[in-house]
């Protein structure tokens, strides 16, 4: 399911009585890292897939506009144990709205190589900006969005920040993922630290633990029988997450596109501390947008309209006032 961060694996490790085994083993494990391989070719968008510049194949989900010409595109990149699948709802509201979508799998996710393992920041970032690239020369002349979802927030900062940067237009920031280190209690950080170098292959779910990423019960069904939904965390993933989650926080001060950011008050799996902490590092010209009813799943919730109407209005004016977002934190 979307990502589980600390709230849920921490919680874990404490009821499994992991602590006194981490002190009981001594090991020189390292936390895996699924790496890409040199570049063989230059990345590509076919029928289905983005190929990468190391010629991994990942899975590619397109919405295009039907009946109206299209008059702006949007990446969406997913969240973490989830997939482009998650993008559904989103793909088809944006295209009766005149806005292109286009989702990929994520390394290590979905139906892409590597599936449950961790493939590094560089990875994803850097995959994320051969994506735009193409798209530009798909959509030549049309304005270029990214949306990113918790951890495809959390890539979306990392990238739009980096030495590389995707070349695009704006980015919408959805629920991100942006939990860094600083603000996590020190038994959380400990434990993810001991549990990384001593046992990282473990697998961790966050059942029993009462935490409800949505308030829409029927796509939460159907998502603990996808297959392709990943239910059982490798901890050394959940260290490579944590590390972008570090980085993304500490760059938020680094945002220099057009940035919209939403979150819901109902959210258990990104806190509201790290949020703000967030928002207090942006530049004043971003637009944020709180969902009084909205869970982290907030463009699959019960009320999604309301999200997704605010990506389609901020696209079209920057400046005017969102339909539904409310700006009260």
């Amino acid at each position: 399911m979307d990502p589980q961060p600390s709230e849920y694996i921490m919680k874990k490790l404490i009821h499994s009585g992991m602590v006194v085994c981490a002190l009981l083993l001594i090991s020189s494990c390292m936390p895996l890292a699924n790496h890409p391989g040199k570049q063989v070719k230059e990345p590509k968008i076919d029928t289905d897939h983005f190929i990468t510049a190391d010629g991994v194949l990942l899975p590619l989900r397109i919405w295009l506009p039907q009946d109206i010409p299209a008059k702006a595109v949007v990446i969406a990149l997913h969240g973490f144990n989830d997939y482009s699948n998650a993008f559904n709802i989103a793909g088809e509201y944006l295209n009766r709205h005149g806005i292109a979508c286009y989702a990929y799998d994520q390394r290590g996710f979905g139906r892409a190589p590597g599936r449950g393992m961790w493939a590094g920041s560089t990875a994803y970032t850097e995959d994320l900006s051969s994506f735009a690239r193409e798209i530009r020369k798909h959509h030549s002349g049309l304005p270029l969005y990214i949306v990113g979802e918790s951890m495809g927030g959390a890539v979306t900062i990392v990238a739009t920040t980096g030495s590389n940067p995707p070349d695009v237009d704006g980015v919408i920031l959805v629920a991100p993922a942006v939990w860094g280190r600083r603000t996590m209690p020190w038994y959380q950080r400990w434990l993810l630290a001991v549990s990384s170098y001593t046992f990282p292959w473990i697998q961790l779910t966050g059942k029993g633990l009462h935490i409800s990423p949505s308030d829409n019960r029927e796509m939460l069904r159907a998502l603990g029988r996808d297959p392709l939904v990943i239910n059982g965390t490798r901890i050394d993933s959940l260290y490579g997450l944590t590390n972008l989650m570090d980085e993304a926080l500490s760059r938020a001060d680094r945002l220099k596109l057009p940035t919209l950011v939403q979150y819901g008050r109902h959210d258990q799996v990104i806190p509201k501390k790290p949020m703000l902490q967030m928002l207090e590092k942006v530049p004043t010209t971003t637009r944020t947008a709180f969902y009084e009813q909205g869970y982290h799943m907030l463009l699959r919730d019960l009320q999604a309209e309301k999200p997704l109407a605010d990506i389609v209005a901020w696209i079209a004016d920057r400046t005017s006032r969102l339909p539904y977002g409310d700006r009260t934190w």
